[in-house]
């Protein structure tokens, strides 16, 4: 039987709100809404507080989250934008092989014309994109797991951990929507400073979520040993009760 996502959440011990990002027509339907100040993790604590971000061509802020989530360049030009990844951050040996990841990186554009970020909202399933929960080393070893449960070795890799922006493995770096996979992120280390230093982020294409909320069959490992006994091991380092 399939879990909610809220008894999924409590099952696997993970108590900061999951976060949707939405393609949707009509942004006042998740409202509350914020405008983007500048890296949209910075908007963390509003989205734990169950306010909603929203990206569209108005939108100022970060030239990558401009790029990966909506596909608009709001560097000057695609040299600029090069010449800051790799001469400025250092994050490429060359502008080569920023180029060439670059161009093998597609952006995504959204078909309505927003992109909304935000608390997961069951009546809006149909613009839903993908779902990002924040989780700490325990809790990712959980969800790499659950990810693996029902997958064979001939189904796409259900795990994947691509390098980029913190927005792009929220959205644009899956090489398919439709797919069941996963990707580790908020490795990114421009954006690492907005989120608490032991979280990171585990996002899911909506079949991954289905998969991962249809868990608790009697038997998977959410009821076996081997996570019990993390779960008392954490328990008697703590002091406190499981």
């Amino acid at each position: 039987m399939s879990m909610t996502l809220e008894s999924f959440c409590a099952e696997t011990g993970i108590g900061a709100r999951p976060i949707g990002v939405y393609d949707a027509p009509d942004p006042e339907l998740f409202a509350p809404l914020v405008r983007l100040r500048r890296c949209i993790f910075d908007h963390y604590e509003d989205w734990q507080r169950g306010e909603t971000l929203v990206i569209d061509g108005a939108s100022q802020g970060c030239p990558g989250s401009g790029y990966w989530l909506t596909g608009v360049g709001r560097f000057p030009s695609r040299e600029v934008m090069v010449n800051f990844l790799t001469d400025r951050e250092g994050l490429r040996e060359t502008s080569a092989l920023t180029e060439a990841w670059l161009d093998a990186r597609p952006v995504s554009h959204p078909v309505h014309g927003h992109i909304l970020i935000g608390p997961v909202r069951e009546n809006m399933a149909q613009y839903l994109k993908t779902v990002t929960f924040f989780v700490t080393p325990d809790q990712l070893s959980v969800l790499s797991f659950g990810a693996n449960y029902r997958a064979h070795p001939d189904d796409p890799e259900p795990v994947l951990a691509p390098c980029g922006s913190g927005c792009g493995q929220m959205f644009s770096l899956f090489p398919s929507l439709d797919k069941a996979q996963a990707i580790i992120g908020a490795v990114d280390i421009a954006m690492r400073i907005h989120l608490p230093p032991d979280l990171l982020a585990f996002t899911v294409t909506p079949p991954m979520l289905e998969r991962l909320l249809s868990l608790d069959d009697g038997h998977s490992f959410l009821g076996k040993p081997f996570l019990q006994k993390m779960r008392s091991a954490r328990a008697a380092a703590s002091g406190e009760p499981l």
